[in-house]
Formats: structure tokens, sequence, C-alpha cells
């Protein structure tokens, strides 16, 4: 199963034909996406399902749909354990950004935390998950896949947001803070993070 996040309303993709009377399910082969893209957004729709028979084709028939667009980005600790949090567009985000064809996944991901935020000698230590969320760029839907990495840093020096990509602050968030910036965050950011580490809302929402 995956989630396609539209805003924070998640598109669930699975092998199931079914998900409940609430679901709206289509088959992804032949499902208009972009139409119903337009009706989350709208508010129209809540509760979306598409299905393939074969669980390893729904990412196949979904990269056909959008055009892809590959990020990388980090969940940074450090040696007291804080989590690096960026604010940018209202809501608290972790740093990521588009992997260069240059670079690997490991490297853009480095790349994109330095300069979203100024913090130095990262290393990586596992790989978290892939996300998936849609936007909107001059006017077309794309599909950003995130690959997201831990990472630890001994840096202790000035962050400083990079406010040419709209960063207006970043914080070093224990626990408890972590917890409040997670209520003013997204969907797919929560899903980074343990679940008795997010807010009790969230807990319950659409999954």
């Amino acid at each position: 199963m995956y989630k396609v996040f539209v805003n924070d309303i998640p598109i669930i993709l699975s092998a199931e034909q079914d998900m409940g009377e609430k679901y709206t399910s289509l088959p992804i082969k032949e499902v208009k996406l972009k139409k119903i893209i337009k009706k989350i957004n709208k508010g129209k729709l809540l509760y979306v399902h598409l299905h393939h028979s074969k669980e390893e084709k729904l990412l196949k028939h979904l990269f056909k749909k959008l055009p892809v667009v590959t990020a990388a980005g980090g969940m940074v600790l450090n040696k007291q354990n804080e989590v690096l949090f960026i604010y940018r567009n209202g809501r608290w985000d972790l740093p990521k950004g588009r992997v260069e064809k240059t670079e690997s996944l490991e490297e853009g991901a480095i790349r994109e935390v330095e300069e979203e935020t100024g913090v130095q000698n990262l290393e990586i230590t596992r790989f978290l998950q892939k996300t998936y969320h849609v936007f909107q760029r001059k006017g077309k839907y794309k599909l950003k896949v995130t690959y997201w990495y831990e990472m630890r840093t001994d840096y202790t020096g000035e962050l400083v947001p990079e406010v040419k990509e709209g960063i207006m602050k970043v914080k070093w968030k224990d626990r408890e803070k972590a917890q409040k910036a997670l209520q003013k965050s997204y969907a797919n950011i929560k899903l980074l993070f343990p679940e008795e580490m997010l807010p009790v809302y969230s807990k319950n929402r659409v999954s």
C-alpha cells in the first residue's frame, strides 16, 4: 500500500479492490488522475482509493499519470537527539530538495540539508522511507518522490535559513517541541516520526 498526498489528503494505492463504503475506489490504470486531484483540491473528494490486482504495478501506472520529480532530504539529529526543522510557507518541515542528475540520492540529501539550514558534518545513518506528494508548478501537476534519510551531526554552529527558498527559520527541537511543530506540519512529514511523537488528532486521521 502507498499513500500519495494531495495537500494533506492521502490517495490510497493498494491491491485491494474495496476499502469500504466511504472510499471512492477506482482502477489506477483507467483513472483520470488530474480530475481526481482537482476534486480533492476543491474539497469534493476526501477518501480516494486506486487499485490494481498486482501491487508491484501500482507505482508504474502512477508514474505514467504525472511527471515525476525526484527529491531527497533528511531527518537530522544532533548529539542531544534534537530534530532539525525548517519553517516555510507557514508550516514546519524537514529540509529536502530536488536531486541533481550528477549526484546520488545520498549526496543530494546531504547537499539540500546543508544549503537549506547551514548545518555541516552530516552523516547518513540509515534510509527511512519514500514519501509521495502532488504539487503544482506553472499550472501543471507533478508528483514529488522524496527519499528520506536519518542523519547525525555534531554541528553546534549557527543555523542559516535559505531565505531565497522561502525558509524563514531553522530550529533544533527536542521531543516536546517537535510534537508541537508536527501539529503545524505536513501529513507526509508525520509519516517519518514514531507514532508516540505524533499529535493525538493525527493518529486518528485517514489511513
